[in-house]
């Protein structure tokens, strides 16, 4: 600790001929302040004790099944064990790198865990998928803070928007819909996200809804083949439903 006027530190010790002026009185050490009565009342009712094991030091499973997605006992250490697996590759940093360092183990972590959603998603596996997505995004979300935020949000668009189309293609089209306005938020001039919103809200049988989304999304695409024929399909179902019968919209996707 450094004084006023003196250029050293101390280490418990003093050479010889070293004198101090006046010694303030030690003062006492003020006890840190206990949680909130109502905050610890809260988190104590909300507790709940998870059994589980190690598989090995970076896996954890049920301890009843051995399981790491466990339907029986409600559990899912999918995301657990990602960000178990990518802590020790992280450095210590003692001291931040500049701004706009992006850490390649993050990245690549990133990317698996998105391939193997995409890998589920090909074989309509989509709650697998579901799970890999969530497992990316979580890793995407937690980059240090002196890293590039227009890396992060493109990261997580792209993870969001796939994560959307895996809960359209289970028929979640509520859950699709909330990851494809995440998806505009995160990243508007990607016609992607207005095409998964549409997708969405066609699914909620909400048509001109759906239709309006595409319209944005072509003022940023405006010759996108894909969301002109969705939006020339979506209209002909608005004019077959006000002239008759409903009639659903098929749109492959």
């Amino acid at each position: 600790m450094s004084h006023g006027g003196h250029g050293h530190t101390h280490d418990g010790s003093e050479g010889p001929g070293h004198t101090h002026g006046p010694q303030s009185p030690p003062q006492a050490m003020m006890a840190p302040p206990g949680p909130d009565p109502m905050v610890q009342a809260a988190l104590d009712e909300q507790f709940r004790a998870i059994n589980l094991t190690l598989a090995d030091p970076s896996t954890a499973v049920c301890s009843a099944h051995k399981k790491e997605t466990c339907e029986e006992c409600n559990l899912d250490f999918t995301g657990l064990n990602a960000l178990a697996k990518v802590l020790p590759t992280l450095n210590e940093p003692g001291i931040p790198p500049p701004p706009n360092v992006v850490h390649p183990g993050r990245s690549q972590a990133v990317q698996k865990a998105k391939e193997d959603g995409n890998n589920s998603y090909k074989q309509k596996n989509w709650a697998q998928a579901i799970n890999h997505y969530n497992t990316s995004a979580n890793i995407a979300a937690t980059r240090f803070p002196w890293e590039p935020a227009a890396l992060v949000r493109d990261e997580l668009a792209i993870v969001i928007c796939n994560r959307s189309a895996a809960y359209w293609a289970s028929e979640d089209f509520a859950s699709a819909l909330v990851d494809a306005d995440v998806v505009i938020q995160l990243k508007r001039p990607w016609s992607k996200g207005h095409f998964r919103k549409a997708k969405a809200l066609v699914g909620l049988d909400r048509l001109e809804e759906a239709r309006d989304a595409l319209m944005l999304g072509l003022q940023f695409e405006p010759d996108s083949a894909e969301m002109l024929a969705f939006k020339k399909e979506i209209e002909d179902s608005i004019t077959k439903r006000n002239d008759g019968p409903p009639v659903g919209v098929t749109a492959s996707s």
